[in-house]
């Protein structure tokens, strides 16, 4: 799931459970700076902020396999906001933690201050490919959504693993996104080679790990893992604001008979 050198690197933290971190830094409301960086770096990364960071464990693991469902309309309405940088944009999606068989639905918008607002609700993990009754009634109450609620299907699945880094003082997420791939519903299939998608989660300004990154050489970089993963399986999108993202190795694999949306049956 992880480069041997990144899991080595993984264990140097001190250890934080998942009570503690959501106690800490829960930011349902946040300001995202994301990095697509070498794996090497995203292990260095990890080694700076050791003395000051905590690494999210359960049961003894510190990287856990996630996967999300995205829905959109035929029309693309979630993609194309994004795309053309709305201010009044929604993304739905189911997301789950494959490790622990949870499964949440979530509405993610921005608010007046450009943030990212999350709203949540527990969905059945083997119905993560669809939206059932009380999904879709949980969907419409955003205002955003709308009559667009109606036509939401399965537009992308993702999957990755994850590890968590809760830097100390300062309510700070570091996430790190390894094994990157996303598959389209037909079963096509784009992997990001050798590259770990990097995300620091705060409430206001660059944080020390964003002061790290910038220091050895990296500076944040639009990336959508929904956006950017269906422009690189479909060259027809307008996809200008993810050019740097899509110049990193997207790497086209041929999968005949992947499941690329589980439960959506």
């Amino acid at each position: 799931m992880t480069t041997q050198l990144l899991a080595v690197r993984l264990g140097l933290p001190a250890a934080v459970d998942l009570d503690d971190l959501e106690a800490a830094a829960a930011l349902l409301t946040r300001r995202d700076r994301k990095y697509i960086v070498p794996e090497a770096v995203a292990a260095e990364l990890v080694a700076r902020l050791a003395g000051a960071s905590r690494a999210l464990e359960i049961a003894g693991r510190r990287s856990f396999r996630y996967e999300s469902v995205y829905f959109d309309t035929p029309e693309r309405a979630s993609y194309l906001g994004a795309a053309r940088r709305r201010r009044r944009r929604y993304k739905v999606r189911t997301r789950s933690y494959l490790d622990a068989g949870r499964c949440l639905l979530e509405i993610k918008t921005r608010d007046t201050r450009g943030r990212t607002v999350k709203e949540r609700l527990e969905h059945p993990v083997e119905l993560r490919g669809r939206l059932d009754a009380a999904g879709r009634a949980f969907v419409s109450s955003c205002p955003l959504v709308g009559d667009d609620v109606v036509a939401l299907a399965p537009a992308l699945v993702t999957r990755y693993g994850r590890a968590t880094l809760l830097v100390d003082g300062y309510a700070v997420r570091v996430t790190i996104d390894t094994d990157v791939e996303a598959a389209t519903p037909d079963g096509r299939l784009v992997v990001l080679a050798g590259m770990a998608i990097v995300e620091t989660k705060s409430g206001g300004p660059p944080s020390v790990a964003d002061r790290v990154l910038w220091s050895l050489g990296h500076r944040p970089t639009r990336v959508s893992k929904f956006c950017t993963g269906l422009a690189a399986l479909h060259s027809e999108l307008p996809s200008n604001k993810w050019t740097r993202a899509l110049q990193q190795p997207w790497v086209l694999v041929d999968a005949p008979g992947r499941i690329a949306v589980p439960g959506a049956a």
